[in-house]
């Protein structure tokens, strides 16, 4: 007769993985503003690679970049915060610290980009902002 041994249960191919045992809350708000902001910025990223006539230009800027290159790292960041957005719906716990410090940088990005594309930046700004608070704040215990 064999005998069962009691322990945790655990997800199928989730051991060892740093996955949370649930994601909710305000994890879930912060993963689905990440998805959306990720695409909303390679969308700026791939309009401003493809065609820059579309963006107001500005002279004596002082973060004066080349439209292109403010193309491909507004597509480079968004595709990053896109896919810190994936992982933290699929509860990976370093997505936490990783979807701040990109949210942050999203912040600071988008802040150069405001001459461009004034009110897009600022929603994208609140946007990021939202979701530091919502990674940041203490998780529910039950």
């Amino acid at each position: 007769m064999a005998t069962h041994t009691s322990r945790a249960h655990t997800p199928r191919g989730t051991a060892g993985r740093g996955t949370a045992a649930g994601v909710g809350g305000w994890v879930v708000f912060a993963a689905f503003l990440m998805i959306f902001n990720g695409v909303m910025t390679m969308l700026a990223g791939i309009s401003a690679v493809a065609n820059d006539d579309v963006f107001v230009r500005t002279r004596n800027y002082v973060f004066e970049f080349d439209l292109t290159t403010w193309g491909w790292i507004h597509l480079l960041l968004g595709l990053l915060v896109f896919l810190a957005g994936l992982a933290l719906l699929r509860g990976a716990v370093w997505a936490r610290v990783v979807g701040v410090a990109l949210a942050g940088l999203s912040m600071i990005a988008n802040f150069m980009w405001l001459p461009h594309t004034p009110v897009w930046a600022m929603a994208l700004i609140a946007i990021d902002a939202a979701v530091i608070w919502a990674l940041c704040s203490p998780r529910s215990t039950t």
